[in-house]
């Protein structure tokens, strides 16, 4: 069994967990740890779909009748929540390593690239890159208010924005908004090469979802994080990151998962400022 994410996630969400492998797991920044907006989310893991089966039961199905797991990750990152899944899986644990990209494949696009172009016009780490993946994209509302978070935290930024659905492409953003920000910021809605622009030397941190994916990326090329978890996994690998001091999450309100423009922009003055 393949399992891609973290172990102390990995871990966390697993039902059952042995007392001991529960105590190691909660030393890794205790990915469990979840506000009452996450929880909520994660009732679809024990939904009831059209296969008859919740997910959490394909799972876990497919765990028992594994050889094996092998996860990406490593001993040396997560040692404590390895060996508290390799309990809780009750069969080997190969660690595959985080396998990130080359960064030689950062370097290899078109200098024509809008985003590369802009970014060779601004000074050496100094740039916020702001990505949050493609698979769930924010609600109108958010957008907006982290777009003026990103305004009021005075930094430059590139922001590789996923259109909300529904929205006209004129309310996308607040109004005035790119006329405010034009020259210390752009907005791109289409393809970003987004390793290329997390090796090039303007950028001094990553605004991100947190899949694990994206972490390893921001890791690689060695940018702080600037965490706004959305879904899934994203929570306890923010919460993982923040353990481990090579990021900061912005605040969110408990109970629904809002934030506000000034946590934003105090956060991104934290980290990258």
């Amino acid at each position: 069994m393949l399992l891609l994410g973290a172990a102390t996630v990995i871990a966390a969400w697993a039902r059952g967990v042995p007392e001991h492998a529960a105590t190691a797991v909660r030393k890794e920044r205790s990915a469990a740890e979840a506000p009452s907006f996450e929880t909520e989310r994660r009732k679809l893991m024990i939904t009831q779909n059209a296969s008859g089966m919740t997910v959490a039961e394909r799972y876990f199905l497919t765990l028992t009748r594994s050889n094996l797991v092998a996860i990406r990750s490593c001993a040396e990152w997560e040692p404590e929540s390895v060996a508290a899944l390799t309990t809780l899986a009750g069969k080997p644990v190969v660690t595959l390593g985080l396998l990130p990209p080359s960064p030689e494949g950062g370097r290899g696009v078109s200098k024509e690239d809008a985003a590369v172009r802009w970014l060779d016009a601004q000074p050496a780490m100094s740039v916020v890159y702001v990505a949050l993946g493609s698979e769930v994209p924010l609600r109108a509302e958010q957008v907006h208010e982290l777009a003026l978070g990103l305004e009021l935290a005075g930094a430059p930024f590139l922001w590789a924005l996923r259109k909300p659905s529904g929205v006209q492409d004129a309310d996308i953003l607040p109004p005035g908004f790119e006329e405010r920000t034009c020259g210390r910021g752009l907005v791109v809605t289409g393809w970003v090469p987004q390793i290329s622009v997390l090796a090039h030397g303007a950028v001094a941190a990553f605004l991100t979802h947190c899949g694990w994916n994206s972490t390893i990326e921001g890791l690689l090329f060695g940018h702080p994080l600037i965490m706004l978890p959305i879904s899934s996994d994203q929570g306890p690998n923010a919460r993982l990151m923040e353990g481990r001091k090579v990021g900061m999450q912005v605040p969110r309100n408990e109970s629904d998962g809002s934030f506000t423009r000034e946590d934003v922009a105090e956060t991104v003055r934290a980290v990258a400022m």
